[in-house]
């Protein structure tokens, strides 16, 4: 069960890292853009969803702990967000973010972390 929840969170991250490279309404560089990123919030979202397909296909074993892992550091970010840049800018001088990104990851480190916990019982 981990090991298709992981796959399905990587192709999920892939795309949406891809997402930030092209210009739309939803993710990107434009002040406009829901999600707000840069090159390397991009970059950190594929790079994730890369190692996501890796490990659920090659070391599947390991997919409850990358998803904890995982989980925990995006809840990091979101308190990171809240407590550094609350209306958004380059948290920690590095990754473009604003209120929608930090409310996302809230979601995401929840989801991730459930996600862990519920595949352990399974």
């Amino acid at each position: 069960m981990a090991k298709k929840i992981l796959f399905i969170l990587g192709v999920v991250f892939v795309a949406v890292g891809l997402l930030g490279f092209i210009p739309n309404p939803i993710v990107g560089g434009s002040d406009s853009a829901l999600f707000q990123t840069n090159l390397l919030h991009d970059l950190v979202h594929l790079i994730s969803g890369i190692i996501f397909i890796y490990v659920s296909k090659n070391s599947p074993e390991k997919s409850t702990m990358t998803m904890k892992v995982f989980g925990g550091v995006y809840l990091l970010i979101a308190l990171l967000g809240f407590l550094l840049v609350p209306n958004g800018g380059d948290l920690l001088g590095l990754v473009r973010t604003n209120s929608a990104d930090h409310l996302l990851h809230i979601f995401l480190g929840v989801v991730i972390l459930g996600a862990a916990f519920y595949s352990e019982k399974k």
